[in-house]
């Protein structure tokens, strides 16, 4: 049983997924005992780092649904950070599509109660997609802490992307600022 405070850092498929372990770090440096999950991509992306993953936060990571009746083999969140939080992700969750792990955590996180957190990281181009900024708007209207924009992610133009800029700070000062323990 674990006494530090819970963080579930979910992953999508996005360059700065590949920096998670310094994150990870990170996060236990600030006291957090940290569960990831990925998208499924992202966990093809990391399929060679998984192992090591495991070893560093003591928790098998996730990236599918656990069979009906089988235990969780998690402890429970006290916060979830959502980085990088790719264009899919962003609109499946807003609009409830359940489809893989981390969306159906994060969609009945909101109903839970537990304080979320979610960076994007998106170019440019997809931000001029309507779908996008109604979808920031409605996380940040179900209570999701969105950071995009000023004081979060700003999108770069496509094929500029700078991961290793990518503001991983903030997702887990925030997670610290909006954690209830």
């Amino acid at each position: 049983m674990t006494t530090a405070p819970v963080l579930y850092l979910f992953g999508s498929a996005a360059p700065p997924v590949f920096d998670v372990a310094k994150v990870i770090e990170d996060a236990q440096t600030r006291g957090w005992d940290v569960c990831l999950g990925l998208t499924p991509t992202a966990a093809r992306w990391l399929a060679e780092q998984l192992p090591d993953l495991e070893r560093l936060t003591g928790h098998p990571v996730r990236s599918e649904y656990k069979m009906p009746g089988e235990p969780d083999v998690w402890p429970k969140a006290d916060v979830i950070a959502v980085a990088p939080a790719t264009f899919n992700t962003v609109n499946a969750w807003a609009l409830g599509l359940t489809n893989d792990f981390v969306v159906g955590v994060v969609a009945e996180g909101i109903g839970k109660r537990i304080p979320i957190v979610a960076m994007p990281c998106v170019n440019a181009a997809y931000v001029q997609h309507a779908r996008f900024e109604r979808s920031v708007a409605e996380l940040r209207d179900m209570g999701v802490r969105v950071l995009y924009g000023e004081g979060g992610f700003v999108p770069n133009q496509p094929g500029q992307g700078k991961p290793k800029e990518y503001p991983w700070h903030l997702v887990l000062d925030a997670a610290q600022e909006i954690s209830r323990t």
